[in-house]
């Protein structure tokens, strides 16, 4: 009795060979998870550039704006206490930004670094959205060292509300992902030969229409500016941290913006220019 032995046909062999969606999810996780881990070994080996860019200018503007002026008068006692919100927001906003805009610009250059990452088993807009949280943790980061700072440099000028703690994180968390998806749209969009357009247009139009210096309420006056304001992403980051930080003043809450209109802000900012970024990341790394 003779026993047939037949090969497999190609569907067949395909079907055996392909992994199961559960398998290519670990995949795809495993490799997104090293990408990650990579991005925060070279951060952590170039720990003193890291440093000096979450620290320096914090540094300035607590010192001149939280401890200079109210001494000699300039400004009021109470101003930092407003004022303090601003520059974390401002510290989130653009480390957020320059971790992932800055980087994107070199790797899509002539050199083409990026096609390293490309030879990852993971789908291309895993790519870029690794990008997106590695930038958003340094803006998270970014954001929590300015406390102690301002501790040290405000003294008894350093007053912040602790019982919003977890409005505090949730908005922190929400603005570095939000500045994290801009900056995918920046990155993918500016060529490396175009980096002076970030720190003299972008950044420009984010630090002073973003609400920093000046809470949104103080601008009713100014109805065009205030709602110019609106557009800018770093105003619902400051006017979220200030809802959360101020301690409330003769009894009543500080006067910001709604915190439905700051949470509404930032998520539409998020998911719009995720949206955004990835397709011209797609179309940046395949053509």
């Amino acid at each position: 009795m003779s026993t047939t032995v037949t090969s497999p046909t190609h569907l067949e062999a395909v079907s055996v060979a392909a992994p199961s969606p559960k398998n290519r999810a670990f995949i795809i996780l495993n490799a997104f998870g090293y990408m990650l881990r990579r991005d925060i070994i070279v951060t952590v080996r170039e720990f003193m550039p890291f440093f000096m860019q979450v620290l320096v200018q914090p540094f300035s503007l607590l010192f001149i704006f939280g401890k200079v002026l109210p001494e000699v008068g300039v400004t009021q006692q109470l101003y930092s206490a407003s004022f303090l919100p601003g520059v974390i927001a401002l510290n989130i906003v653009l480390v957020s930004i320059q971790g992932i805009t800055v980087s994107l610009m070199l790797d899509l250059s002539t050199s083409r670094e990026i096609d390293d990452r490309l030879l990852a088993p993971v789908p291309v807009s895993m790519v870029a959205l690794e990008k997106v949280v590695f930038a958003a943790l340094r803006g998270m980061v970014a954001g929590a060292v300015t406390f102690p700072l301002a501790y040290l440099i405000l003294g008894s000028g350093y007053h912040v509300n602790t019982g919003a703690i977890f409005a505090l994180i949730g908005i922190m968390i929400l603005a570095a992902f939000a500045s994290a998806a801009l900056g995918l749209v920046i990155g993918t969009v500016l060529s490396a030969d175009k980096i002076y357009l970030l720190f003299t247009l972008i950044f420009s139009a984010l630090l002073y229409t973003g609400c920093v210096y000046y809470s949104w309420n103080t601008l009713s006056s100014i109805k065009v500016f205030q709602i110019l304001t609106l557009f800018n992403p770093l105003t619902y980051a400051s006017e979220g941290l200030r809802y959360a930080m101020v301690p409330p003043v003769n009894g009543h809450p500080f006067p910001t913006l709604a915190i439905g209109w700051v949470l509404l802000g930032l998520s539409a900012t998020f998911v719009i220019f995720l949206f955004l970024g990835i397709r011209t990341f797609h179309k940046r790394v395949i053509s």
